[in-house]
């Protein structure tokens, strides 16, 4: 009995903080959504450092589109997996408004969402491609 209420009360409170559901009764709203921001901007910080191509093919807009992502998706699978899911969501929802970027993005998430890595032969051809198209 407790110890599953217990369990309802914390699941609760996580999912209000990383995945933008409503807080849970007993909670102040507005501490918890101050808190909830404040952990996506570390998330977006630390996928800036293990992803550096995001945001500087994104450019300013590489934050205020992470935090919008991260307001209602919780992190699965390491910041990695986070950076690919996000890079995912950006080219599928249309962005970035570049076209240059646009397929800088592309390449990047292709060269990172394959079942196992590029080959080298196969990022030094990417590469070369990029600098001939203008990246």
């Amino acid at each position: 009995g407790t110890r599953d209420r217990t369990a309802v009360a914390q699941t609760a409170l996580l999912s209000a903080l990383v995945a933008g559901t409503p807080a849970p009764e007993g909670f102040d709203h507005r501490r918890l959504r101050v808190q909830s921001r404040a952990l996506a901007a570390k998330r977006a910080d630390v996928v800036a450092k293990v992803a550096p191509e995001l945001p500087e093919i994104l450019g300013d807009g590489y934050r205020a589109a992470f935090l919008a992502y991260a307001g209602s998706r919780p992190m699965s699978g390491g910041y990695r997996r986070d950076a690919l899911d996000f890079a995912e969501h950006v080219l599928i929802a249309g962005g970035p408004a570049d076209p240059a970027a646009r397929r800088r993005l592309t390449y990047w998430w292709q060269d990172r969402s394959g079942a196992r890595p590029p080959g080298r032969t196969t990022r030094l051809v990417r590469a070369a491609r990029a600098v001939l198209v203008g990246k």
